[in-house]
């Protein structure tokens, strides 16, 4: 199932799971964001329905963040008239959690949150690590004979 959605001007064809960067919205209440300007929502045999007010797309904030720079560059030639602009745009990520349509509700699969290890516990595995004693020991040792003198010596002066 997917639907179209309207957003900061633009139109987006969304399913549930997907992730969109939409113009910077407001993270709205627990940071989800309610899509209510839904044009089409494709049904479960492959029919089109029209837009209806029942259509409902609601989302999560994954990200706010600015886009890449764009350069805006203005130029009239023969006028000696250049300036260059950068611009970046904000965006806010938003992961689609659920398409509510005539009664039926399509939700994303829950993501699966990584557990983070303490810090003590990688500060011991470090400590721990005979890692360093083993680089050590595999480290070849130079003999004093086989390292180049630090500085040159001034060529003998000729006699005349």
């Amino acid at each position: 199932m997917y639907a179209v959605i309207r957003a900061g001007g633009k139109q987006y064809r969304v399913a549930p799971g997907d992730v969109i960067r939409v113009e910077s919205q407001g993270s709205g209440t627990d940071g989800k964001i309610e899509f209510s300007d839904v044009l089409v929502v494709s049904g479960g045999e492959g029919q089109i329905g029209r837009p209806q007010s029942e259509a409902r797309v609601v989302g999560q904030v994954v990200e706010q963040g600015r886009g890449d720079k764009i350069l805006v560059f203005h130029y009239k030639r023969k006028k000696q008239y250049k300036k260059l602009r950068g611009h970046r745009q904000p965006f806010t990520a938003v992961r689609i959690t659920e398409i509510a349509f005539d009664g039926q509700k399509f939700t994303a699969p829950e993501l699966l949150k990584k557990e983070a290890k303490p810090k003590q516990a990688k500060a011991a595995e470090v400590m721990e690590a005979p890692k360093a004693e083993a680089r050590a020991a595999k480290a070849p040792v130079k003999k004093a004979a086989a390292r180049k003198p630090a500085t040159k010596k001034a060529a003998p002066k000729k006699k005349k």
